[in-house]
C-alpha cells in the first residue's frame, strides 16, 4: 500500500494513452467518457486504511471503506471457488435497487487479514460521497417518506431473514437512503443463536417513531408498539403500514403528463418498437396513467407483429382492471394489484405464444417480444386528514426483457428494472460475479421474452412504487439504453423539462436523436411520464397530437363488459386453481437466443418479483379463452389472415364483435 495522486485508466482498450487525471470526464487521448467505479471495502482492515492510499496497485481510498478503482476496464479478482460470505449477495442479485452486489476482491492488503471483498452497487454517489444514512435524513423528511422508508425496510426483512441476513437492517448506520429509495451498504450476518424477530425491528424503529412527523406519530407508535410487544404476523403489520404509506401520499397533489415515440434508427430498415402512447395516443381514456415500450424479436413479420399484439392486448386488459379498481370500496392490496397485471403479461404470452403455433414458427424462429409497462393506479383513499382523495400515488411496473426503466429526478438518475439476460442469470444462480459473466460472449442473450414459450415458463418482474417526489419515469429499448446513454446524458435531456424550457415532447425528440448518435444500430422507443407532486406547478403548454380513431367494435365490447364489474371478483377458487402458476427461480432458464449489444453494466436496479397470479375477473373473465382472448382482438387489426378459425372459439359476444368487425 502506498500513497499516491488519483489516476483513471481510460476503458477503451486501443487507446494510446489511457492514464488521465482523476478530474477529467473524458479521456484526454481518445475522448472516451471515463469510469468511475466507487466500491464498499468490507472488513475491519479496510476501515484502518487511511484516504490516499493506492491498494494492490489498483484501488485508490477516497475515504474510510470508500475505494476507486482507477482501471474500471480490467476485471476484478474473482476466485475460482466461490467463498459462502458472497452467495448471498449473488442469489439476492433481484434485489439489487436496494441491496449491494460483490465486485470483486482485493488481495496482498495484509498477509494476516486475507482477501478484502469489495462491493459495487452500494449507496455512494457519483463523487464518491456515501449517501446519509435514515437517521440523519429523518427529521427532513416528509410524513410520507418517513413512512415510505419504513415500508422498504418492512419488505426487505423476509428475503434477507431467509439468508439469516436480518441484522443487516437493524444496524441503522447500515441503511442509507437516496433520495426515496433505502439502500444498504453491506451484509451483517445474524449469529446462529440469535433468533431475529418483528420485536427486534421495532425496537431499531422506535427512536425514528419517536421523532416522527406529528401527522403520521400516533399511527407509527401504534404499529411499532404492535411490533413490540406481541405476536404480530408481518402480513399484518405490512397491511397497516402499507394504509397509512397511501393515507399519508394521498395528501399530495399528482400531475401526470406523458409523452412517447419510436424510431427506426439509422441502420434497421423495419422498425420492431412498439411504445404507447405514441402520436396517435391523445384523448385515450388510459392516459397517461398507462405507459409501454415493447422490442420486438424476429425479424420483418415477426418482431413488430409481436411487439403491437402486446401493447393491444395489455392496453385493453388494463382498461378493464383500471375500471375494476375504480369500482371497488375498499383499498385492493398491492399483492393482489401485481397478480392482476402479472395475468395481463401472461396472456399477452399466450396470444403471441398461439400465433407461434398456428405459423408453426420454432426455435429462433419464434417472434416475440419484450416489454416493460408502468401503471399508475389511482385508486380512492381517504388521507390522514380524513379528507377523501381520488388518487393513491401508487406506481406499478412490470418488465420481462431488457426494455428498460429509469427514475430521474434534478439530482440523480435510478435504473428501476434488471435485464433478463444469460449475464444476470449466472449471478442470480451463484455461478459468478457480474463483472465475470460480462465476459461471456453470450452475456447479453435474453433469457426471457413474450411469447416464445407458454406462460408457465415465463419469470416476470412486477415492482410497485409510490409517487412522492417530482421525477420523470423514461421507459425505453435498448435502442436508447445500450453503452449507458441515459447513465450518461440524463441530466443533459431532463433539466430543461425540469427547468420548465422545454416540452415532454421535445424531449422525447432528443432523446431519440442523441440514441440515433451514440447507438444508432437498433430501433429506438422512449415513452416519459413527468410526475408532479409539486402544488405549484403548471403543464407547460404543448403541440396537440392527432387524436387516436380506436376501433369502434372494440370500445364498444369493452364499454358493455364495464358495467358487469360493480362486485369484487379477486377471490374465486376455481380461478386460483386454474392459474396457481408458483414459478422456481432456480429452474435453469433457456436462451432466448437474441443477442443484445454488450455494454458497460449498469449501477442500480431492481424489485422483487410476486407469484401465484390471478385472472382478472368479473366482465374480463369471458373474454380470456385459453388465456388469449382479449389479445385477439388486437391481433384481429394486426393479422386478419387465420383469425376467423381461432374467432370461432370464443364464447357469442366475442364472435359476434369479430364478425362485425370482419
Amino acid at each position: 500500500m502506498i500513497s499516491i495522486q488519483p489516476r483513471i485508466y481510460c476503458i477503451n482498450p486501443t487507446c494510446s494513452d489511457p492514464i488521465n487525471p482523476e478530474e477529467n470526464a473524458v479521456c484526454a487521448s481518445c475522448q472516451t467518457p471515463l469510469v468511475r467505479r466507487y466500491l464498499w471495502a468490507v472488513g475491519s482492515v479496510s476501515a484502518t486504511i487511511p484516504p490516499g492510499t493506492k491498494v494492490a496497485n489498483r484501488y485508490d481510498v477516497i475515504s474510510y471503506q470508500v475505494w476507486l478503482d482507477s482501471q474500471p476496464g480490467l476485471l476484478p479478482d474473482v476466485p475460482e471457488e466461490l467463498p459462502k460470505v458472497v452467495i448471498p449477495y449473488l442469489r439476492l442479485h433481484q434485489e439489487r435497487l436496494h441491496l449491494p452486489q460483490v465486485y470483486g476482491f482485493a488481495r496482498g492488503v495484509e498477509e494476516s487479514a486475507g482477501d478484502i471483498l469489495l462491493l459495487e452497487n452500494v449507496p455512494i454517489d457519483e463523487t464518491g460521497h456515501i449517501y446519509p444514512s435514515i437517521t440523519e435524513g429523518w427529521e427532513q423528511a416528509t410524513a410520507v417518506r418517513q413512512v415510505y422508508w419504513l415500508w422498504q425496510i418492512l419488505q426487505l426483512w423476509t428475503p434477507l431473514s431467509e439468508w439469516g441476513l436480518s441484522r443487516s437492517l437493524l444496524v441503522r448506520d447500515n441503511l442509507r437512503v437516496q433520495g426515496w429509495c433505502v439502500r444498504l451498504l453491506q451484509f451483517y450476518q445474524t449469529p446462529t443463536a440469535e433468533k431475529l424477530s418483528l420485536r427486534h425491528l421495532g425496537l431499531c424503529w422506535q427512536p425514528w417513531v419517536a421523532s416522527a412527523k406529528t401527522s403520521i406519530a400516533k399511527p407509527l407508535q401504534n404499529i411499532v408498539q404492535q411490533m413490540c410487544e406481541t405476536q404480530v404476523e408481518l402480513d399484518a403489520i405490512a397491511t397497516q403500514l402499507n394504509n397509512l404509506l397511501l393515507a399519508s401520499a394521498a395528501e399530495l397533489p399528482l400531475s401526470l403528463k406523458v409523452a412517447g415515440s419510436t424510431d427506426t434508427g439509422k441502420v434497421m430498415v423495419q422498425n420492431e418498437d412498439t411504445c404507447y402512447p405514441n402520436a396517435l395516443s391523445d384523448g385515450d381514456r388510459l392516459l397517461p396513467e398507462l405507459s409501454i415500450v415493447c422490442d420486438g424479436i424476429g425479424g420483418h413479420e415477426g418482431g413488430e407483429v409481436a411487439s403491437r399484439l402486446a401493447v393491444e392486448s395489455v392496453k385493453l386488459q388494463i382498461r378493464v382492471l383500471l375500471a375494476e379498481v375504480a369500482a371497488q370500496n375498499q383499498l385492493v392490496s398491492p399483492q393482489l394489484l401485481q397478480e392482476q397485471l402479472e395475468a395481463s403479461l401472461r396472456v399477452a404470452n399466450n396470444v403471441i405464444s398461439a400465433r407461434n403455433d398456428e405459423q408453426n414458427r420454432q426455435g429462433r424462429e419464434r417472434m416475440a417480444t419484450t416489454i416493460v409497462m408502468a401503471v399508475q393506479v389511482p385508486q380512492q383513499i381517504e388521507t390522514i386528514s380524513g379528507q377523501q382523495s381520488n388518487n393513491s400515488h401508487e406506481l406499478y411496473l412490470a418488465h420481462v426483457g431488457d426494455s428498460r426503466a429509469y427514475w430521474i429526478t434534478p439530482n440523480y438518475c435510478q435504473l428501476l428494472t434488471i435485464d433478463d439476460d444469460v449475464a444476470a442469470r449466472e449471478v442470480r444462480f451463484a455461478k459468478t460475479f457480474y463483472r465475470k459473466a460480462l465476459l461471456r460472449p453470450d452475456a447479453n442473450t435474453l433469457t426471457q421474452a413474450l411469447g416464445t414459450r407458454d406462460s408457465e415458463s415465463l419469470r416476470l418482474t412486477i415492482g410497485r412504487f409510490i409517487l412522492e417526489e417530482d421525477g420523470i419515469l423514461l421507459l425505453c429499448s435498448d435502442g436508447l439504453s445500450d453503452r449507458n446513454c441515459v447513465e450518461q446524458f440524463w441530466r443533459d435531456y431532463t433539466k430543461p423539462v425540469f427547468a420548465g424550457e422545454e416540452t415532454l415532447e421535445d424531449a422525447v425528440g432528443n432523446w431519440i436523436k442523441v440514441a440515433n448518435e451514440k447507438n444508432g444500430r437498433d430501433n429506438i422507443s422512449v415513452v416519459l411520464t413527468y410526475c408532479r407532486v409539486s402544488p405549484e406547478y403548471v403543464p407547460p403548454v404543448t403541440p396537440t397530437p392527432p387524436v387516436e380513431v380506436l376501433e369502434p367494435e372494440i370500445e364498444q365490447l369493452v364499454e358493455e363488459e364495464l358495467p358487469e364489474l360493480e362486485e369484487p371478483t379477486y377471490f374465486t377458487e376455481s380461478s386460483e386453481e386454474s392459474l396457481d402458476l408458483d414459478l422456481d427461480l432456480d429452474t435453469p432458464e433457456e436462451p432466448v437466443t437474441i443477442p443484445t449489444t454488450p455494454e458497460i453494466a449498469p449501477t442500480l436496479i431492481e424489485k422483487p418479483r410476486l407469484r401465484k397470479p390471478l385472472l382478472m375477473l368479473g366482465g374480463v373473465l369471458a373474454l380470456l379463452v385459453g388465456g388469449t382472448g382479449i389479445g385477439l382482438l388486437a391481433w384481429s387489426q394486426i393479422n386478419p389472415q387465420g383469425f376467423g378459425q381461432m374467432c370461432r372459439q370464443l364464447p357469442s359476444r366475442v364472435q359476434q364483435v369479430c364478425s362485425g368487425g370482419k
